[in-house]
């Protein structure tokens, strides 16, 4: 009786194909507003310029930096690019304290400045100069490869005194303060730009790079005359655009499918009202919107018998992981499910239970993959290419058991009949991606 009703109220977490078709033509609407320059300025989904218009081939050769900072961590790279693909890459992964996160700008780049000259004198290049490509994943307006302004904060990063600044000059400045090394800052990118960049060099078929992790973001190969907002190089023919479909919905365009709990999520986000394409597929969201579905079923009496727990109830408490943990048992065994439920104090679970959370958790995924799938697909279906390869990285990606063919399932079904893609798991986008950016333009210089 129970599991009938829960499968009844997890309706709405389902989407139908024609709110799939729906989506997808608000979401074109929304990138040809971004791209188009009278209507940039108002544009919900920015499709930022990168200024990257060369993809890898082959011939990158040299040592370089890279830094990456996109969420609760940044690493620091140093990446030897040689023949036939080889590469080797040595790297250090540093965290950033919240108080950092959420202090002043200076401290910031003076903690990533400091990290950076550790490391390069740690690894002996501390007297070289090297090139460095700096991957940013926060919204960036792009003056140039290496000239971005911080569009917003994003993904829990409040830093005072950087928005509306040149984030390029913002590391410069800070690596003067210590002027103890020498760098060379050859490009800014974003991580998606980092993934195409990355899968690129392996496979020159990939037109889109993608982000499902704390984050969820696209970029994608646009031509030029169609990127109004481009004032670059247009004697070559392509740029790659930063869609930001995160922000996708922020204008209520996605209230179409948005829950109950999709609203709690962002009411008690730190940016309410931003986001919310993002916040009902990433990996810093997924955890929570299952939480909370658990919560209001175990209230109605649905589940654990009425009686959850003082975890259960505590935001944050599920974690993203607990949904790939759970997605991951054989059918009809809850070895994972149990542990969770364990660990969140709630012993008394039954099989049915176990069951049903199982359910929810397949709900609340399925749903971010089927949402990932309508974006890739829409771009796809824009580009016209009659084969493409989508690179992709982040953890909801990497680590949930059926992502992978949740979204090559559903993208088949969506894309232009006759258009093959293949999805491809990129080797650290951000890391050898800003390597591979740096390279391409020490190249063309």
């Amino acid at each position: 009786l129970f599991c009938s009703q829960i499968r009844e109220h997890c309706k709405e977490l389902l989407l139908t194909d024609a709110q799939i078709s729906e989506m997808m033509n608000r979401l074109l609407e929304d990138v040809q507003k971004g791209l188009g320059k009278d209507t940039h300025a108002t544009s919900i989904v920015k499709c930022f310029v990168t200024y990257v218009q060369d993809l890898p081939n082959g011939t990158e050769r040299g040592k370089f930096l890279a830094l990456d900072l996109g969420g609760t961590n940044f690493r620091v790279l140093i990446i030897t690019l040689g023949e036939k693909h080889v590469f080797d890459m040595k790297s250090k992964i540093y965290a950033i304290p919240q108080s950092i996160m959420l202090g002043s700008g200076t401290q910031l780049f003076d903690h990533i400045a400091e990290c950076l000259a550790n490391f390069m004198k740690e690894h002996s290049v501390g007297h070289e100069r090297l090139p460095l490509g700096f991957t940013f994943s926060f919204p960036l307006t792009q003056r140039g490869l290496t000239k971005g302004l911080l569009e917003r904060w994003t993904k829990g990063f409040d830093c005072s005194g950087c928005v509306g600044e040149d984030v390029v000059q913002l590391l410069k400045d800070a690596l003067a303060r210590r002027n103890d090394v020498q760098i060379d800052v050859c490009a800014i990118l974003n991580d998606t730009t980092g993934t195409l960049m990355s899968c690129a060099w392996k496979n020159f078929n990939c037109r889109i790079g993608l982000i499902v992790g704390t984050g969820s973001n696209a970029c994608y190969v646009e031509k030029v005359e169609n990127a109004e907002m481009f004032d670059g190089d247009k004697s070559k023919p392509y740029v790659i655009i930063n869609t930001e479909w995160g922000a996708f919905g922020d204008d209520g365009r996605l209230d179409i499918v948005r829950t109950e709990y999709d609203r709690e999520i962002d009411q008690y986000s730190i940016n309410p009202g931003k986001q919310l394409h993002e916040k009902m597929i990433s990996g810093m969201y997924m955890g929570e919107l299952a939480r909370l579905i658990l919560v209001k079923f175990t209230k109605q009496g649905l589940l654990f018998g009425g009686r959850g727990s003082d975890l259960l109830y505590k935001r944050g408490n599920f974690f993203t992981k607990y949904v790939s943990e759970i997605e991951s048992d054989k059918r009809g065994s809850y070895m994972n499910c149990r542990q969770v439920l364990e660990e969140l104090g709630l012993n008394h679970a039954t099989d049915q239970d176990c069951s049903n959370v199982r359910y929810i958790c397949e709900c609340v995924s399925k749903r971010a993959a089927h949402l990932v799938s309508a974006g890739v697909a829409t771009l796809i279906n824009k580009m016209g290419k009659d084969s493409v390869t989508v690179g992709i990285d982040g953890s909801v990606y990497r680590f949930h058991p059926h992502f992978h063919d949740l979204m090559t399932e559903k993208i088949a079904q969506l894309v232009t009949p006759g258009i093959k893609f293949d999805l491809m798991l990129s080797e650290d986008g951000s890391g050898r991606g800003a390597a591979l950016v740096a390279a391409v333009a020490c190249r063309d210089r």
